[in-house]
């Protein structure tokens, strides 16, 4: 009774229409809060999983699509240095670091909400623009980001194993321009020399790899390392091993040409072959001419693996046709026939043949400046004399790999034997 009696006595002294006011107010404050509410629920998880679906099918996309991309890409080949490799990436990481921290800023604005309909409209503008750069992205920056963010790092599963100077720098740019090739561009060389780092060193010096595509290296130094096969053989047995072989004078004559590029003081060619010019006593302990004893290294790799799982590329045969020499290498990683002869021009200054650049580039792609050295005069009677001491050999390694290389036949000096 004292409630409702103190409550007429209020409203006796206070007017309706104030009364009214005061109750409208209430309601229509009210009224504005629960709006707001309900836009901050509603309105908000509905831009978060725009940005999380947008996301989600940008990268599906990317993935499902990569591999069409790649070999659309092999139509013309892209190398790119470490330097410039390291620059695309960080570029990339910056351009979504950026992004990422919009999106930060948005939400913590979001709670205003006269800026809210702008705000929304910027981030998906931004989103927008992040999508199209993922998809507008160059075959060329495919080989780059795009794989390298996908996929997993493992052991090659093929090995340029050698020789020096024979050809190798060559045939793997010539590999790296199949999409279904990931290989390292400098040599690890972890089977003579890093072996003590372990496997997971290893592995982590390679390429990240799609399902189907494989991985490579190559070191031309294992094939003359006496440990190496044990080693290759230790971490995978069924590993395919791909040899460049090249006229052993010849070969020997281009190893003392990059050596004497970095040492001028070094002997004459003629006085480091032989222990005896005299009595034509030559020394096989020189590793310029050491490493030529094809059938002495390989034997030592055949202990461990069976000649089904090495392929011999002629280096000679690799300048003159590069396009049937990469036909075969390609037969043996079982891959597709994707790098022919419309990816190869002779260079003549070079003196070999050049990887194309892709069309949007004016420049092709030829190997460094290592190569194509023009080789010291050579006295010819010491060529016959090599030619004699290695003869036996080329025909011992004749009938171990079953093909005839045919290093016996008069060369042209001008056109494949003054060329590093």
């Amino acid at each position: 009774m004292a409630f409702w009696s103190s409550t007429s006595v209020f409203t006796t002294k206070v007017p309706r229409k104030v009364l009214f006011m005061f109750t409208l107010s209430l309601s229509v404050t009210y009224l504005f809060y629960s709006l707001m509410s309900c836009y901050n629920s509603l309105q908000f998880p509905l831009q978060e999983n725009y940005v999380y679906q947008g996301r989600l099918v940008t990268e599906e996309t990317t993935f499902v699509t990569l591999r069409e991309k790649l070999y659309s890409a092999s139509q013309g080949f892209t190398e790119f240095t470490e330097a410039e490799r390291s620059t695309a990436v960080s570029t990339v990481k910056d351009h979504n670091a950026e992004a990422e921290q919009r999106t930060v800023e948005w939400i913590r604005t979001q709670a205003a909400p006269t800026n809210s309909a702008a705000l929304a409209a910027a981030y998906h503008t931004t989103a927008l623009e992040r999508e199209h750069q993922e998809f507008s992205t160059t075959d060329s920056e495919l080989r780059v980001n795009c794989t390298s963010d996908y996929g997993e790092k493992k052991l090659p599963q093929a090995i340029i194993i050698g020789v020096k100077k024979g050809g190798t720098r060559a045939l793997l740019e010539a590999l790296r321009v199949h999409p279904d090739v990931r290989a390292v561009g400098n040599e690890p060389h972890f089977f003579d020399r890093n072996y003590e780092k372990g496997l997971d060193w290893y592995r982590d010096l390679m390429p990240s790899t799609l399902e189907g595509q494989i991985t490579m290296e190559k070191t031309p130094s294992y094939f003359v390392t006496n440990h190496a096969p044990k080693r290759i053989h230790s971490m995978a047995r069924d590993i395919k091993l791909i040899i460049v072989v090249r006229n052993p004078v010849t070969r020997a004559i281009s190893d003392y040409t990059q050596t004497l590029s970095k040492k001028p003081e070094i002997p004459t060619f003629e006085v480091l072959a032989f222990k005896n010019r005299t009595l034509g006593l030559i020394d096989a302990s020189w590793s310029a001419l050491r490493i030529g004893i094809y059938a002495l290294h390989l034997e030592t790799w055949m202990q461990y693996f069976p000649l089904s799982q090495m392929h011999f590329v002629s280096g000679e045969r690799l300048i003159v046709d590069p396009a049937g020499e990469m036909a075969k290498v390609q037969d043996f990683l079982g891959l597709k026939r994707i790098v022919t002869d419309k990816h190869f021009y002779f260079n003549k200054t070079k003196g070999f043949p050049c990887l194309k650049k892709p069309e949007d580039s004016s420049t092709p792609r030829c190997l460094g400046k290592s190569k194509g050295r023009t080789h010291p005069k050579i006295d010819p009677d010491v060529i016959r004399r090599l030619q004699k001491f290695y003869k036996p050999f080329n025909m011992m390694f004749y009938q171990m790999t079953g093909q005839n290389f045919e290093w016996e036949l008069e060369i042209d000096s001008e056109s494949r034997s003054s060329r590093d």
